[in-house]
């Protein structure tokens, strides 16, 4: 399992001087983050959409086994957390590869001889369920992500003074985990080539781009 330590800022701090401003840098631990009830059993999904733009990354995990398909939860992260994110999910492979051999695919139907074609973002928001309780979606600063040998866990954590609370928890079939992890980086790389091209005072793409959604049953479509 891989967890991340983010440092926050609360106030209050001794000093020699008690009417100066006062600050102290805390580190968090993940592994002892308080677990809400309404968190604790999570959400399964059958795969995500990653979405970023200049100040955060947005991740949609998908339920497209139901009609209407809908988005089960909807994660905000700065972007310094996804290429931490991106080496807990590499590191967890590599774990479950070590223990339980390479990651099966995911099974398609026995008479579709090519993968179906991907819908464009705004074809696939045209049919997914939206509540209005998720499409603000939930903020995280730290990830933790663990594994068994069918499943990915997804701990999404807040990091906030006095204590770090897991504020969603999402499970992914392992399938459809390495999925995940090409999309997460494609839209990091886009990101940072979008970044670097405002900084050569070059003109930039929408600030908004989707990666292709990740599927845990081509059949369901």
């Amino acid at each position: 399992m891989s967890d991340d330590a983010v440092s926050g800022e609360p106030p209050g701090d001794s000093g020699a001087d008690d009417d100066a401003p006062k600050s102290q840098e805390v580190q968090h631990q993940q592994v002892s983050a308080l677990v809400p009830d309404h968190v604790a059993q999570g959400v399964f999904s059958t795969g995500a959409v990653v979405l970023n733009g200049p100040h955060e990354f947005i991740l949609d995990f998908l339920l497209r086994m139901t009609r209407p398909q809908q988005v089960a939860a909807r994660i905000v992260l700065p972007p310094p957390v996804v290429p931490r994110m991106i080496g807990a999910i590499r590191e967890n492979l590599g774990n479950y590869e070590t223990r339980f051999g390479p990651v099966p695919p995911a099974p398609r139907p026995l008479d579709q001889v090519t993968p179906p074609p991907q819908p464009t973002p705004r074809e696939l928001y045209d049919d997914l369920r939206l509540a209005d309780e998720t499409i603000s979606g939930t903020y995280a600063n730290a990830v933790m992500v663990g594994h068994t040998g069918t499943e990915f866990s997804f701990d999404f954590i807040t990091t906030f003074f006095p204590r770090s609370a897991v504020a969603a928890r999402v499970y992914l079939a392992a399938p459809n985990v390495t999925r995940f992890l090409e999309s997460l980086s494609h839209s990091w790389d886009q990101y940072q080539k979008k970044i670097e091209m405002a900084r050569q005072g070059q003109p930039v793409d929408p600030p908004t781009e989707a990666d292709p959604p990740t599927e845990a049953d081509p059949s369901t479509e």
